[in-house]
């Protein structure tokens, strides 16, 4: 839980002054750090960045009486514009929950120097 809360706060605050791709950073970093197994680094985050992401979305959606969404939607095709905001999640979440399933599994990479 911590790790995906570290993960959200560390990437919302990236994302104001990075490109999009910036978090993958945290995710990398903290999943370094935590050492947890396969599975629940990726879990953990791949759920910050969900919500991150998809709160964020799902606000500009509101926001602009879905405009915004809806004119996305059209252009791919989709249908319904809270796809559009679903879809924003899950890309999110999978960059983020890659990131931090690298960073763990780089940890228990064993290190032979000879």
């Amino acid at each position: 839980m911590l790790l995906s809360a570290l993960i959200l706060i560390t990437a919302f605050l990236l994302n104001l002054f990075l490109p999009w791709w910036s978090i993958a950073i945290p995710g990398l970093i903290l999943g370094y750090y935590f050492n947890e197994q396969a599975l629940p680094s990726f879990a953990w985050g791949f759920l910050a960045l969900f919500l991150l992401w998809g709160g964020q979305s799902l606000y500009i959606h509101i926001a602009n009486e879905a405009i915004l969404s809806t004119r996305i939607a059209e252009m791919l095709s989709i249908g319904s514009p809270l796809l559009v905001v679903l879809i924003t999640g899950v890309i999110g979440g999978l960059v983020s929950g890659l990131a931090t399933l690298t960073g763990s599994l780089v940890r228990e990479t064993p290190r032979k120097f000879e």
